[in-house]
């Protein structure tokens, strides 16, 4: 039996420094057309960063530094195997992509209801209070659809992109301090597999059973 590829990233031991970050956020941005309102509380999140604790509060972490543990990590969309933003949409608006396993949108079915952001217990979702198009700081990338006001939005693992043969837009940013892995888990020879084997893991709060 031929299994579906499980598109899958790593951040490796937090190599992703402040400056390089910026890179990823900024191309993500530039790539996915994602608004910036200078608001925290509408911030359009795709990938971000936050204190350790805050990202991983349920680890302790012994295998990791005190030096480690003090740095800021990078927070996405999980896209989670058993994904509660999907069971609680209404309208199929977000779906689990079989060949895969990335969560995705529809942003024409979104209804702004944001049962899914409830739902969320990652916090990777983001809502469109505003026309997002008039603050889009970035030249408009044709090949990705903006979005309207009263949508919710989110990392897509820039499975339009991996359709076209590339790379995702923040790996492709991180690229030169080899931050970031990206690849197939269940592809044993893939890259991520590699570095998995290798390195101790920790998973984003895994007592939710979200895998």
């Amino acid at each position: 039996m031929v299994l579906p590829s499980m598109e899958a990233m790593a951040d490796t031991v937090q190599r992703i420094i402040a400056a390089r970050f910026v890179m990823a956020w900024w191309f993500c941005n530039k790539v996915h057309n994602i608004p910036e309102y200078g608001d925290p509380k509408n911030e359009i999140k795709w990938i971000w960063s936050a204190p350790f604790q805050q990202g991983f509060p349920e680890h302790s972490s012994y295998h990791l530094s005190d030096q480690e543990k003090e740095n800021n990590v990078v927070l996405m969309c999980n896209h989670c195997d058993n994904p509660p933003c999907v069971r609680v949409c209404p309208t199929k608006a977000t779906f689990k992509m079989e060949h895969n396993g990335i969560v995705a949108m529809d942003y024409h079915r979104c209804i702004g209801c944001r049962f899914c952001m409830m739902g969320c217990p990652y916090g990777a979702r983001s809502f469109n209070w505003f026309d997002p198009r008039p603050h889009i700081k970035t030249e408009i990338n044709p090949e990705f659809p903006t979005r309207m006001r009263g949508v919710v939005e989110k990392c897509n693992f820039c499975a339009d992109r991996l359709a076209m043969g590339k790379e995702p837009a923040c790996l492709e940013a991180a690229k030169e301090v080899g931050a970031l892995t990206f690849g197939d888990l269940n592809d044993p020879n893939s890259e991520i597999r590699k570095v998995l084997a290798k390195n101790p893991t920790i998973q984003r709060k895994p007592s939710l059973g979200t895998k």
